[in-house]
Order: structure tokens, then C-alpha cells, then sequence
């Protein structure tokens, strides 16, 4: 794939970053957002906190500067600046040109894999706070390069009958 292929698919990867991580977040009870698990381990707050960390970090390769963002208050408000740093790391993404120090790949295996295994994270905090999601086959999802906003897409393809005192499904089962 040549570089402007390599920046089309790092934006939607974005993109999908921004879609998965407000699946996880939608329709939260508000006190989701200070749920810890355990001692030592980060609540959905803080976990948004970390996100907007590590995509700060690229948007600071292309800047040459440092990105080290303090936690904010609310959580809505840390959702918010997630979402404002997605779209300021597609921005250079789209009119920056690539720092000469790193690679579309170590973008893509360092910062941005970084933060889409936390939007996991989310998910699953959501379930063992008793609150979980419903699956959906992400294939089919809305995911939209120009959206990384969190007014996201509701799934096209959700799970049709899931119940959540269900286990989940074998994996490689159809969604649809």
C-alpha cells in the first residue's frame, strides 16, 4: 500500500476507534464512569484519560512537542477532548506528511492499538459492572472517517435476540 493508502486506513482506524468507544459508552449509568474493578486498576474515567494520553502522544510526533494532558473533572468532559485529540491526530494525518522519526505501522502498533484495547477495556468493565453491551458484528458497523466526534452511528448489525444473562455465542457465529 503505498502512503496515501497507509493514511486512509490509519483514518478509519480512527474512525472505528471513535465508533467502538462510544458503543462501550452508550447509555452508561453515570456511575460507570468511577467503576474500579480492583485496586490499582483503571475506572472508565480514567481509562478515557489514558486514551486521550496515548492519541496526544501521536498528535505530539507530528508537532515535536510534548503531549502529557491533566485529568479533567467530569468524565463527559474527558470524553469530549478524546474525541477533539482523534480529530486533531486525523488532521495530521491528512495534511502533515509523516514524521521522518516513525512509520504508518508504528503508528498503527503502538499508539492506536494502544488505545483501541482500552476501548475494550470499557466494554468490558461495562459487563462486569452489571451493565453490559450487545454485541454486534463490527463488519457491518457505520464507521465514518469524517465522524470522530462522539455522536456516533447506532450498530447496523446488532446481535438480534441477545439477552445478557446469556453466555456469549461460540466465536466465528454469524452476528446477524
Amino acid at each position: 500500500m503505498d502512503e496515501r493508502g497507509d493514511i486512509a486506513m490509519l483514518r478509519h482506524f480512527l474512525a472505528a476507534l471513535a465508533y467502538r468507544t462510544q458503543k462501550a459508552l452508550r447509555d452508561a449509568p453515570p456511575e460507570f464512569a468511577d467503576f474500579r474493578v480492583a485496586k490499582n486498576v483503571r475506572t472508565p474515567h480514567e481509562l478515557i484519560w489514558h486514551m486521550t494520553g496515548v492519541i496526544g502522544y501521536a498528535v505530539s510526533l507530528f508537532r515535536g512537542t510534548k503531549f502529557q494532558p491533566d485529568r479533567l473533572e467530569t468524565f463527559e468532559a474527558e470524553i469530549e477532548r478524546f474525541h477533539v485529540t482523534l480529530e486533531e491526530l486525523s488532521e495530521h494525518l491528512g495534511t502533515s506528511g509523516f514524521p521522518e522519526s516513525i512509520t504508518p505501522d508504528q503508528l498503527l502498533q503502538g499508539p492506536m492499538a494502544d488505545a483501541m484495547t482500552h476501548a475494550g477495556q470499557i466494554a468490558m468493565l461495562r459487563r462486569l459492572q452489571g451493565n453490559p453491551i450487545a454485541p454486534e458484528n463490527f463488519l457491518w458497523a457505520d464507521v465514518d472517517a469524517s465522524n470522530l466526534s462522539s455522536d456516533q452511528a447506532m450498530p447496523r448489525a446488532p446481535k438480534e435476540g441477545w439477552d445478557s444473562d446469556q453466555p456469549p455465542p461460540a466465536p466465528g457465529r454469524p452476528l446477524k
